[in-house]
């Protein structure tokens, strides 16, 4: 039996499963429907994309990948694929069961089939793979390039491309919630005694400068590698880590682009300031590399809240704005709140983690 990032991994990605199917969590009412009509309506229903297919079957492959590799590196192995499929199976039937009570969600036998269609395919590839000792190569790879208490870190490096998928306002900038905030809480509170209590700001939000937004894109590309650094063990490999990071930074970024503007403007965000902070963010990283990992901890704290505070005295553009409409309206409805709290969240789970480290004591390995 082996401690993994696999479970975390799998309940985390069962809520976002659980988030994006019951977005926007409002208006909740009994429409007077049979909430199982679903289950014996004619295959396929009227209204289906390719689209459809694709995103109910790959949302929910991770989760049964990630099921069947929880299974197996706690040591159960017998009907892992089978129990995995089970439960990504039964928590698509709750789904689909509690959207009948949502106006705005529709719920679907197609979806349910295609959902436990895409859990099994993600299931039986764990299962593949362990059994072609892939997995074991991964451990013994994770063994030789990070510590063994890096599983916090690792979850959070796998979350960072999802948070990035969501369009933000500066490239790498996750975390811009003080604007948001303040329009939630005057909502939340219209009406009320309690509105006079929000404090009153003393000058508005000023855009970000070019210095400024550079800034931020240095900042929010050379906080993953820190946090890389403060588990991966030796300076070589922290190296090519550097270099993963901002590739996949970058090509992230540029899909989140494509999806937004189109393929034609994938590319459109890569102004000056963020090319040199790009730059900036590696010659950065190359100078840290032979940084102690606990060192690596504290600047990596100070990165964070020099990048929040940057990003959160500014406000979204307009133009910025309109790009959100389209997420909210278009098909991407589904994926808007799911990947807007990633994008939000992402820092502040980091900030939270990285505390929690500096102030234990240092393991020896």
């Amino acid at each position: 039996m082996h401690k993994t990032s696999a479970w975390p991994l799998a309940l985390i990605h069962a809520a976002l499963i659980v988030f994006a199917s019951l977005f926007p969590f409002d208006g909740w009412r009994d429409q007077g429907i049979d909430p199982w009509v679903f289950l014996s309506a004619p295959l396929p229903p009227p209204y289906w994309t390719g689209f459809d297919v694709a995103i109910n079957m790959a949302g929910y492959a991770p989760l049964g990948f990630l099921l069947v590799l929880a299974l197996l590196r706690s040591g159960r192995e017998r009907g892992a694929v089978l129990l995995a499929t089970l439960a990504g199976s039964l928590l698509s039937l709750l789904m689909e069961y509690l959207q009948i009570y949502l106006p705005r969600r529709v719920p679907s036998n197609l979806d349910l089939l295609l959902n436990a269609i895409g859990t099994l395919a993600g299931a039986f590839t764990a299962a593949l793979l362990e059994r072609w000792g892939a997995i074991d190569r991964w451990s013994d790879f994770r063994a030789r390039w990070f510590v063994r208490d890096a599983r916090g870190a690792l979850v959070l490096l796998a979350l960072w491309p999802a948070a990035l998928l969501f369009p933000a306002a500066v490239p790498f900038g996750l975390g811009q919630v003080l604007e948001r905030l303040e329009q939630g809480l005057e909502e939340l509170l219209a009406d009320t005694p309690f509105l006079e209590w929000l404090p009153v700001r003393d000058a508005p939000l000023e855009p970000l400068s070019p210095g400024g937004e550079l800034l931020c894109v240095t900042l929010g590309l050379l906080i993953p590698c820190l946090l890389g650094y403060c588990v991966i063990r030796h300076v070589g490999r922290r190296v090519l880590f550097a270099i993963a990071v901002a590739v996949v930074g970058i090509a992230v970024t540029a899909l989140s682009a494509a999806l937004s503007w189109g393929p034609a403007h994938a590319w459109s965000w890569l102004e000056l300031p963020t090319r040199v902070g790009v730059g900036a963010a590696l010659g950065l990283a190359a100078l840290l590399l032979a940084l102690p990992r606990r060192a690596s901890a504290a600047v990596l704290l100070l990165a964070l809240a020099w990048h929040l505070g940057l990003l959160n005295q500014a406000p979204a553009s307009a133009y910025f704005a309109h790009t959100l409409q389209t997420w909210e309206q278009g098909r991407f409805i589904r994926f808007f709140g799911l990947g807007q709290w990633l994008g939000w969240l992402w820092p502040y789970v980091a900030l939270a983690y990285v505390l929690i480290r500096v102030s234990r004591r240092e393991p020896k390995n």
